[in-house]
């Protein structure tokens, strides 16, 4: 129970953050067509999540309480892209290229085909 309460109170920080930071940037930048917002929150997530993962894996610097509260949490609910980033580049750490490479494509791939399924669904019913 306490994990899910860490995960919850660290979920909730994370989204609010994202959502704080996604829209600074879009008001930041009106006229740009491309989604900055998106990837500022997401570059900045995988780049949080390994200096973090460089922390616990160099110092152990986490108890296994903070650990669920910092990643599944807070960067979590910041953005779910840090975990993909970071499992990624962990498999290539590892010397898993291949399976790095298709994380990747297919993670995109599947993602935009269901993106683009789940808004037909949707849009063909409005």
């Amino acid at each position: 129970m306490k994990q899910i309460l860490l995960v919850a109170l660290g979920g909730a920080l994370g989204s609010m953050a994202r959502f704080k930071l996604s829209g600074w940037v879009l008001h930041a930048t009106p006229n740009w067509r491309f989604p900055i917002g998106t990837l500022a929150v997401n570059v900045i997530g995988c780049f949080i999540a390994g200096l973090l993962a460089g922390m616990a894996v160099k110092q152990d610097f986490f108890t296994p309480e903070e650990r669920v509260f910092l990643f599944t949490g807070i960067l979590g609910g910041f953005t779910t892209f840090s975990a993909f980033g970071l499992e990624t580049l962990l498999l290539f750490k590892r010397g898993e290229a291949g399976v790095a490479i298709a994380n990747v494509v297919v993670s995109i791939v599947l993602g935009l085909l269901v993106a683009w399924l789940g808004y037909g669904i949707t849009a063909r019913s409005a």
